[in-house]
């Protein structure tokens, strides 16, 4: 049997001699990571998407898209307009806030053109006959480095220059 380095004492390093039998600082760190763990199935730092509606007398609009999301994760968001009367020029205008800090993946169907509305991203979607739907897909990334607390991401439907109606919305950002 080789020697104990001089550096240990088999009393202290083998047997655990003088050692608290209760480490609270490991209970206090497990505690932490199954709150945490905890906490995410809740869905407290997001990704689980709700639906948002809105309605007026020319057309309904449904918002389905996360409000908490965390630095990194890939979502969807889906646009459904349901057009009561005929919209000649469809335009969905959103809050800097859907753009702010992301990354466009990609739009499906691709709008017929973009443009800036005061600082607000316009997406024109042309004609919608009466009692048909239009569906608009975005597939976005969050920054990693991106944080935010109650950040607007209104969206407003208008025919031309007349808006037709308005989701309030906000989403916080997790770390």
């Amino acid at each position: 049997m080789t020697d104990v380095p001089d550096t240990l004492e088999i009393e202290r390093n083998r047997d655990l001699v003088g050692l608290r039998s209760r480490p609270w600082p490991q209970w206090l760190i497990l505690g932490a990571i199954t709150l945490f763990s905890l906490l995410g199935l809740l869905n407290v730092f997001g990704q689980r998407p709700i639906t948002e509606r809105e309605s007026a007398p020319a057309a309904s609009l449904a918002l389905y898209a996360p409000t908490h999301l965390r630095g990194g994760l890939l979502f969807s968001a889906r646009f459904h307009i349901v057009a009561r009367r005929e919209l000649k020029q469809a335009t969905l205008v959103l809050d800097p806030g859907w753009l702010e800090g992301m990354a466009v993946n990609t739009m499906e169907p691709s709008p017929l053109g973009e443009a800036s509305a005061d600082g607000r991203l316009s997406l024109s979607l042309g004609h919608i006959p009466a009692g048909k739907s239009y569906i608009l897909f975005l597939q976005m990334q969050v920054n990693p480095t991106n944080v935010a607390w109650r950040r607007s991401q209104n969206v407003v439907l208008t025919d031309g220059a007349t808006p037709i109606l308005r989701i309030h919305r906000t989403v916080n950002i997790f770390p």
